[in-house]
């Protein structure tokens, strides 16, 4: 197979994740925007793209691992796109390498704003587990539920007769 070949499949690909990394950068940011102001219905609004970049990333690796797999048929020390962009011919490798490097660097910052979600969410839902546990118990300390554990009275905060 020609190396243009290559070397256009693999522009084409590092364009589409480029595309694709920096729209789910911009969704992040504004994940993060809705988070901090509290505005849930325009959070919600941010689930149906955040749906289709992911399915998006999700064809990126589809058409990474092809890419990969084809070039092993020629060249089997190719493992990876880094490998790929030092295979291609002299002048255009160093290029291609320095995007691969750009959009793994990128990657590590898209996988650090998702994880930041992750335990903003988390530490919501245990926030909201400890309140439920307070109205529960009416902020008793003994477990609220156990084999001989039965409620005695209702809770404080939401019954006053007791």
């Amino acid at each position: 197979m020609d190396l243009a070949i290559w070397e256009s499949d693999l522009n084409a690909l590092l364009d589409d994740l480029d595309n694709t990394q920096e729209a789910l950068l911009a969704l992040l940011s504004e994940k993060r925007r809705c988070l901090a102001q509290k505005d849930r219905t325009a959070l919600s609004a941010t689930q149906v793209e955040e749906t289709a970049l992911l399915e998006r990333l999700e064809g990126c690796h589809r058409r990474r691992e092809e890419l990969i797999r084809r070039a092993r048929q020629v060249a089997p020390h190719i493992h990876s796109l880094r490998e790929l962009a030092c295979w291609l011919p002299a002048g255009t490798e160093g290029e291609a390498r320095q995007r691969v490097e750009r959009l793994a660097a990128r990657m590590k910052l898209l996988q650090h704003e998702s994880l930041s979600h992750w335990v903003l969410a988390q530490r919501s839902l245990i926030h909201l587990a400890q309140m439920l546990e307070v109205l529960a118990s009416g902020g008793r300390l003994k477990p609220t539920y156990g084999p001989d554990t039965l409620p005695v009275h209702q809770g404080a905060l939401v019954d006053q007769q007791m």
